[in-house]
């Protein structure tokens, strides 16, 4: 139905009212994000040298092998922490053992 150049709102809604049944609606359209228009150049070329840099260099068996030895770091590392503890307990005990050796003839 054509209303003509400009209807008024009164006419459409008549419309809506006497036809409603007989409308088909499709399938909801989703909307595209709106691009970024407004952000700054340099900004963006800070971000994408940043995320270049902190992929690291060399080819992907040097990337291996120091992920290799980051591993072995983190393990010595963890050993270390553990036998430290250890040694703490240890000499924890036998200042306890002293102490009650010392009161033990009173």
């Amino acid at each position: 139905m054509v209303f003509g150049k400009e209807p008024k709102e009164c006419e459409i809604y008549a419309y809506f009212l006497n036809h409603w049944g007989k409308l088909r609606f499709g399938p909801p359209v989703e909307a595209q994000a709106p691009k970024d228009l407004g952000k700054n150049p340099k900004r963006v070329q800070r971000q994408v040298k940043g995320q270049l840099q902190t992929k690291g260099v060399g080819t992907k068996a040097q990337q291996a092998v120091k992920a290799q030895q980051e591993a072995g770091k983190q393990s010595r590392l963890l050993a270390r922490k553990t036998r430290t503890e250890e040694e703490r307990q240890r000499l924890f005990a036998l200042r306890q053992q002293k102490k009650k050796e010392k009161h033990k003839g009173r």
